[in-house]
């Protein structure tokens, strides 16, 4: 029988909700943040990762701490970031100092140089230190259930690797959960893949529930999209406003189908997610770093966010 989302995050009282992708996925964490605190009485706290896409930040990769300023560790590879947290030196405020000075309370920032373990170990000490008592993983588009053969895919290692980590401080006892927001609205994989993906976690038991935006969480992501640089996560509340047929992002290089789907967050098992559509999951979760987890996707033949970071910067 699958677990009960709905029970799940109304029970909750200090989820720490992250989005899992990097850049502005900290947007779409907002969402599911924004409807426990209005909704579930809740006190929760967003966060997202040390990896800002182009052109926010030109050099390749996730920055380590050690490369940041501004921010305070509160575990192993888990800082507190506030609105003045950037990388060290240069002018490159991280999403979640954005959203930190949006929402006027700091947020959570996490390294993943160290890998799956190293970061499920970090987060098991953070949400203790923090006083969490859920954690809710966000991705953006859906493609943390890609095979790694899509077309589409660009940006598969964050995902994988914050999957990984996510099965790993749940194994602690720790509850958390896998949200989808904004179906194929990172133009990586289609809508019709993700809902098809969604569907074989389903048919495992690995279907927890759903919630769609609102009037008043779709108006508090549209004012953070004011401070917060994202178009995926803009392109869901543009759905829950009637958006639908083809959009193009990227600077005009990805095109995808807009449709009221994207306005949803599906929340699924994560154990039951990666035993059923986590191949790529499972192909990083026992890599000690960045570098091995990249190396073990490239095995599989699957090119990177980081190897188009790496191939655009050597130009």
């Amino acid at each position: 029988m699958a677990a009960d989302a709905e029970a799940i995050l109304r029970a909750a009282r200090r989820p720490v909700v992250i989005g899992m992708g990097g850049g502005g996925d900290v947007v779409g964490a907002l969402a599911t943040a924004e409807h426990a605190r209005l909704y579930d009485g809740a006190q929760p706290v967003v966060g997202g990762l040390t990896w800002e896409r182009r052109p926010i930040d030109p050099v390749p990769g996730p920055r380590r701490v050690s490369e940041i300023e501004g921010g305070s560790e509160v575990a192993p590879g888990v800082l507190l970031a506030g609105p003045s947290t950037r990388v060290a030196g240069r002018e490159v405020y991280f999403a979640e100092a954005r959203m930190a000075a949006f929402l006027d309370r700091p947020t959570v920032l996490i390294d993943i140089d160290g890998g799956a373990g190293a970061v499920g170990d970090g987060l098991a000490r953070a949400v203790v230190a923090l006083e969490r008592d859920l954690t809710v993983f966000i991705d953006v588009g859906g493609d943390v259930l890609a095979r790694g053969d899509e077309p589409g895919l660009r940006s598969p290692l964050c995902d994988a690797i914050m999957l990984a980590a996510a099965a790993r401080l749940g194994a602690t006892g720790h509850p958390v959960l896998l949200g989808i927001f904004g179906i194929g609205c990172d133009a990586e994989l289609t809508s019709g893949e993700v809902l098809a993906r969604i569907a074989v976690v389903g048919s495992s038991g690995g279907l927890c529930g759903a919630r769609g935006l609102t009037e008043p969480v779709a108006t508090r992501l549209e004012q953070s999209l004011a401070l917060v640089p994202t178009e995926a996560s803009a392109q869901a509340v543009r759905a829950f406003r009637g958006g639908t047929g083809p959009v193009t992002i990227r600077g005009g290089a990805r095109t995808f189908a807009l449709s009221s789907a994207a306005a949803m967050t599906y929340y699924l098992d994560v154990d039951v997610t990666i035993a059923s559509a986590g191949i790529l999951a499972r192909a990083v979760a026992d890599a000690g770093s960045l570098e091995e987890a990249n190396a073990a996707l490239n095995a599989l033949g699957v090119r990177t966010e980081l190897d188009l970071e790496r191939d655009v910067a050597s130009l």
